[in-house]
């Protein structure tokens, strides 16, 4: 009878350990799960933004976007990406209207000419819809915010490298683009922006000025016209990347490398090994990482704080070949 006692006295204290256990584990179980759905819920995106590039294949449009994405990885959000594959600005609008119809948190875009983009983000406006524009503005427009470069800036910094490069002796033609998918205001800043860089060098001239409307094909073309004048012109400014390179093609063809010192505009590959082997001087352009990365966060105040500047600036890069091996370095990190 003893023995029976202790075995079911036994019994009944391991039933109380077990059960202590149980409820142990049980809470540990619940805590776990408990903090599993906190960090599922942190995880879930805080807003839906909608992102609009003016091209899908630019290496500047690209650097733009890993901005983008890299704000949008730092602030839990979720960011569509859409773009043409090459300018157009037909759709950038119907990419406008699929935003403004989704209803989504905010709205980035590259904005082109033409009153139709003012009336999209003025709608986007009346919808309660935050719209930044990007690279090219839309002073008009109902748009909360430009994150970009100031135009008339870039300009003065392609004066000095002209400067520089020709020790402020030069007879200079200027091609600049009327595309247009480009901000015509931009690109007088731009001009004008230079006049005033090389206003104080009475040996510095500007002789011509033209207009370029088919790109590179054009740019070659007015560069050709510029070799074969008698006005004895020995610099050109370019204010894009395509005319840039369109330029520099004729200076090689021309075998004027040398005597042509060309300041351009932009970093796409061919730009950098041309200033590498010497053909481009240099070039002036906006930060692209940084223009995207600053887009987003304008929005995220938007939505958190209720405000934010309406001009951000992201200042100008200068390349030349004394620092091109830095500039190429900061590239392969952000990539």
């Amino acid at each position: 009878m003893r023995a029976l006692k202790k075995i079911t006295g036994f019994i009944n204290k391991n039933i109380i350990y077990i059960l202590v256990v149980i409820i142990v584990i049980n809470g540990i179980y619940l805590y776990r799960l408990r903090e599993r759905e906190k960090e599922i819920v942190s995880l879930t995106p805080k807003y839906h933004f909608f992102f609009i590039g003016q091209n899908a294949v630019d290496p500047f449009w690209k650097q733009i976007k890993q901005g983008v994405e890299s704000a949008a990885r730092d602030m839990n959000v979720v960011v569509e990406y859409n773009a043409p594959r090459f300018n157009n600005a037909e759709e950038e609008l119907k990419y406008l209207d699929i935003a403004i119809t989704s209803n989504v948190d905010g709205i980035i875009t590259h904005v082109s000419n033409g009153i139709e983009s003012i009336e999209r983000i003025n709608e986007a406006y009346l919808r309660g819809i935050p719209v930044v524009t990007i690279e090219n503005d839309s002073k008009t427009s109902n748009r909360d915010a430009f994150v970009g470069t100031n135009s008339f800036q870039l300009g003065k910094e392609a004066a000095q490298l002209m400067v520089n490069a020709t020790e402020g002796k030069a007879n200079i033609a200027i091609i600049v683009s009327s595309d247009f998918e480009l901000d015509s205001l931009n690109q007088n800043l731009k001009i004008n922006g230079f006049l005033s860089g090389i206003k104080d060098y009475p040996d510095m001239k500007v002789l011509e000025v033209h207009t370029s409307r088919m790109g590179m094909i054009s740019a070659e073309e007015i560069t050709q016209s510029v070799l074969n004048s008698h006005l004895e012109i020995n610099a050109i400014l370019t204010t894009n990347a395509v005319d840039t390179l369109g330029a520099a093609q004729l200076i090689i063809d021309y075998n004027k490398v040398g005597e042509i010192t060309l300041v351009g505009y932009g970093d796409m590959e061919n730009i950098l090994r041309y200033i590498k082997m010497g053909i481009i001087y240099g070039t002036v352009m906006s930060d692209p990482y940084r223009m995207g990365y600053e887009s987003l966060m304008a929005l995220m105040n938007l939505k958190e704080e209720k405000s934010v500047s309406t001009f951000i600036d992201t200042d100008v890069r200068v390349i030349t070949r004394n620092n091109l091996y830095e500039y190429e370095e900061s590239i392969d990190i952000i990539e």
